[in-house]
């Protein structure tokens, strides 16, 4: 039977990365993110059974339709990988609430929409079970300067892989996270020039090649389903993070 898997934030960056290499192992992947175009274009990188559906992880009607299509599509989905997110810097005095807010809702309020239909979905269906892996970036445990929404959200996101782990157990349903530091994304490009550290300064920080978090994932998806990976952290080995302050 093929696996299905669900990816969000498949246009870009982390996201296309994973589609590209779980249509290569031979998913049916369905590609979810804000950009149809993007969806489309990173369908065309590889070949295999892909299905684009432009969604906003934060609207709830928008994630419900999402996986309306897997449903009648597929009958099924085996894995989730919650991806979404982006960042909205300025330190605690200067963030704005809509900031803070746009921040939330995407990354962790669409990370919760998400699996919670996918978790209805693996729990109704027979054979009855499957995998969700949330995105937590290494900022779930350290934060870097000026960034309280993203660090927040990425805390919130250990608490939720955590619940689902524990919800799921009854449904064969396992839940785990992948902590990423320095992938090599369009987004982490900017920390080969300098960025700001803890003690004030800029300092250039290594970036590692963004196919081993997409192979990383991988692994956790391909484990048979009374077997979890359910922390993960990959990143550059030389980056601040291990002492950061």
């Amino acid at each position: 039977m093929t696996q299905v898997a669900v990816i969000t934030g498949a246009g870009s960056g982390i996201g296309r990365a994973v589609a590209v290499e779980l249509l290569e192992a031979g998913y049916a992947v369905v590609l979810a993110g804000r950009r149809e175009d993007k969806l489309r274009e990173t369908a065309a990188l590889a070949q295999g059974d892909s299905l684009p559906v432009p969604t906003d992880v934060a609207d709830p009607d928008s994630v419900r339709a999402l996986f309306e299509q897997v449903r009648a599509r597929y009958g099924r989905m085996d894995v989730l990988f919650n991806n979404a997110g982006l960042n909205a810097p300025g330190n605690v005095a200067d963030v704005s609430l809509e900031d803070w807010r746009r921040v939330i809702d995407i990354n962790l309020t669409g990370s919760f929409l998400c699996a919670q239909e996918a978790f209805k979905l693996m729990r109704d269906q027979d054979p009855q079970g499957g995998r969700i892996i949330n995105n937590g970036s290494i900022s779930a445990h350290s934060p870097r300067p000026a960034s309280p929404a993203y660090t927040a959200s990425k805390h919130a996101i250990t608490g939720l892989t955590k619940s689902i782990s524990l919800d799921g157990r009854p449904y064969r349903i396992a839940c785990g996270q992948i902590d990423i530091g320095n992938a090599g994304t369009e987004m982490a490009s900017r920390m080969v020039n300098g960025v700001p550290q803890a003690n004030g300064t800029i300092a250039p920080e290594p970036i590692f090649d963004v196919k081993h978090v997409a192979a990383a994932v991988r692994q956790m998806a391909a484990l048979p389903l009374d077997t979890n990976v359910q922390f993960m952290t990959i990143m550059a080995t030389n980056m601040p993070f291990v002492g950061r302050g």
